[in-house]
């Protein structure tokens, strides 16, 4: 059983360290030139339509620009900029924005009860599962699973994204867990879990 421990141990150990060594994040600063415009310099973006990189975590954003630029996600300005990302652009990009600090967001406070309800218990009637089951009860996501921090998000991004995901114009989530969720939310109870998570911290 100790044997069994100690080599669980040193492969988690090894696997953690890879991780944490993929990206360099002063060579990500230096590409990060072109993300600017609209993720801001810190990856806190000025617009609400466009998604906080800063503290998100990097397997999350690796698999975003993958995934753009292999179309599986497609955005008229995010598919573009991916094209000619290396992994590695990707690996650098990544370690960059995570290690930045999230500014805090403020939520609504008439959205904060059902926002709340749905986040950690879901709706029973309609089986909507609670979020919290896969983001964590911080919102801070499971980077191993690749779920992202989605705490301190803009409310806009946040509801858009999922109504993407309702409508079937983002379809780029593991076996359909997103769609599945989200197919049963109301408008308002999208609303309330958007103005919620972005107050979350």
């Amino acid at each position: 059983m100790n044997k069994w421990l100690v080599s669980v141990s040193i492969v988690l150990a090894m696997v953690v360290s890879n991780a944490q060594a993929a990206g360099d994040a002063a060579a990500g600063k230096a590409k990060s030139g072109t993300c600017l415009a609209c993720h801001g310099a810190d990856g806190n973006s000025a617009n609400a339509v466009w998604p906080k990189l800063a503290g998100q975590h990097p397997s999350y954003i690796k698999k975003q620009l993958q995934e753009f630029k292999a179309g599986a996600r497609k955005n008229d300005l995010m598919s573009p900029m991916a094209m000619p990302l290396s992994d590695q652009d990707m690996d650098d990009l990544a370690a960059y924005f995570s290690g930045q600090a999230q500014s805090p967001g403020v939520a609504a406070a008439d959205q904060v009860e059902l926002g709340t309800k749905i986040y950690r218990a879901g709706n029973v009637a309609t089986n909507v599962a609670a979020c919290m089951a896969c983001h964590g009860p911080s919102g801070n996501g499971n980077p191993g699973a690749k779920f992202p921090r989605i705490s301190g998000q803009h409310a806009a991004y946040l509801e858009k994204t999922l109504k993407d995901f309702r409508s079937g114009d983002r379809a780029n989530d593991n076996a359909k867990m997103m769609q599945n969720v989200v197919n049963r939310m109301t408008d308002k109870e999208i609303a309330a879990v958007a103005q919620y998570l972005q107050g979350l911290r």
